[in-house]
């Protein structure tokens, strides 16, 4: 493309050049012309008095040499009456030529050796016609033609390599924003996430750079939730990987339940590999749409159906509280599924058993509150717990548990809190806003800090009269 606008300007210019120098050339060798011959007519002027007063040869050359140069000028007077022809200086133009300026009584100029002849007639006394011949030598004609037209040729030379210069600039401009976008191109394909287009150059082109960052995001972005998406489902299979491990514990000894509790540890841990290798990237979570969303309490009653198992077996107590009614919420009951899952896994990963254990629901105007709460040790830094991938520093912790649980809470316009709880252990608080007006902000890099709310009034009553064990 540069060498194309390149060629185009040089193709432009020159005929521009030729189409204005070659006629300009042509009127300043004319303007010369007319300049050397109307300096003749004066030199033939001034002779012309004289003529018509006097045929005296001695007078009329004295006219003639202070008229101009002798041998640039000749006078040719016919014979008359009682007078012979007279010839003054050097005659170049032939018989013919002065005779027929005789007749036809005006002006006239014939090439002759050298250069031109102006042949200007003149009438005597007598009436016969003399003829005033002024030589103009070849060298007056083309005087400063040579220079006006090495000048024309400079200035013509000087527009064309101009020209030359600011299309080769221009070509830079629009080629190098097509070259940064080319090698972007490159460099994404090539598996350079990182790879951005400065938005610079025609509008074309920057409109080309803004589209291919955006589509460089959104592949980042899409990569990312295929990532997540792989983490967040290999986390869903921790629940039944610890029902399978403390099941494989009870097997007692032997060969074949010795295999099946190896076999659960190395599944344990590449699950645990699945999820620390997939990328620290935070996917857009949707928010369920008009008329989706599931029963809240339905959801927590199957789920603690499922983990009252387990419970019993490690002599744990626990209670569920406000889930005797339904309680409508925007989230997909999957979701609130693997969320309840992760908080109840959590009690069971890194509490010691007999531990004691809550999950109360509360229904509110605009907000539904799910707290999980334990009587164990407790959580020393909230959040550092809360930042995604860090996890506790224990065997089989990944920290997408509660990322998990943050995640389905702000898709709503809720977030999570960490406390603790009455029994004296943790309590995590998941608020799930039900209309949608007050949208947490997306939040990068420490996730750990969540925003304060005002629960209401009525809320913050039955909130604090469960919050104990029977």
């Amino acid at each position: 493309m540069r060498w194309a606008l390149v060629k185009v300007s040089l193709a432009v210019t020159a005929m521009v050049v030729v189409a204005f120098a070659v006629p300009l050339g042509l009127v300043i060798r004319e303007m010369a012309r007319d300049r050397a011959f109307a300096g003749a007519e004066r030199e033939a002027a001034a002779v012309a008095p004289a003529l018509s007063i006097t045929t005296d040869r001695d007078q009329l050359e004295r006219v003639v040499a202070s008229a101009g140069s002798g041998a640039a000028m000749a006078v040719h007077i016919p014979a008359g009456a009682g007078s012979e022809a007279l010839e003054l200086g050097q005659g170049r133009a032939s018989d013919e030529d002065i005779a027929a300026v005789r007749e036809l009584g005006r002006a006239s100029t014939s090439t002759v050796s050298g250069g031109s002849a102006l042949l200007q007639p003149v009438a005597l006394s007598s009436g016969e016609i003399a003829v005033v011949e002024v030589f103009v030598p070849e060298s007056e004609v083309t005087n400063g033609v040579g220079t006006a037209w090495a000048v024309l040729a400079a200035v013509g030379v000087a527009l064309i390599l101009g020209s030359v210069a600011v299309a080769d600039r221009l070509g830079v401009r629009m080629v190098r924003p097509a070259q940064r976008l080319v090698e972007g191109a490159y460099e994404l394909g090539e598996g350079k996430l990182g790879a951005r287009v400065r938005e610079e150059g025609p509008t074309e082109l920057r409109l080309a750079a803004v589209a291919f960052n955006s589509m460089a995001d959104q592949v980042v972005q899409l990569l990312a939730n295929e990532r997540e998406l792989a983490a967040d489902l290999s986390h869903r299979l921790r629940t039944p990987l610890t029902v399978l491990r403390l099941n494989a514990a009870s097997l007692g000894d032997g060969p074949a339940a010795e295999q099946t509790r190896a076999a659960v540890e190395q599944l344990e841990r590449e699950v645990d590999t699945i999820i620390r290798t997939a990328r620290d990237a935070k996917p857009q979570t949707a928010a369920a749409g008009p008329g989706a969303g599931c029963d809240a309490a339905e959801v927590v009653r199957e789920r603690m159906a499922f983990w009252s198992a387990l419970a019993e077996d490690e002599g744990r107590k626990w209670r569920v509280a406000g889930a005797d009614r339904p309680v409508r919420i925007p989230v997909a009951r999957a979701d609130l599924a693997a969320a309840l899952d992760a908080l109840l896994g959590n009690v069971f990963r890194h509490t010691p058993e007999g531990t004691a254990f809550a999950v109360d629901v509360h229904n509110g105007e605009d907000a539904v509150i799910v707290l999980v709460s334990d009587a164990g040790p407790g959580i020393p830094d909230p959040e550092a717990a809360m930042a995604r991938g860090r996890g506790s520093g224990s065997d089989g912790s990944t920290g997408l548990g509660l990322d998990i649980v943050r995640r389905l809470a702000e898709a709503t316009g809720g977030d999570v809190r960490i406390g603790s709880s009455v029994l004296g252990g943790t309590e995590v608080r998941v608020w799930i806003q039900l209309d949608g007006r007050e949208r947490a902000p997306r939040r990068r890099g420490h996730r750990g800090s969540v925003r304060r709310r005002r629960v209401p009034g009525r809320l913050a009553g039955s909130f604090n009269r469960s919050r104990s064990l029977p």
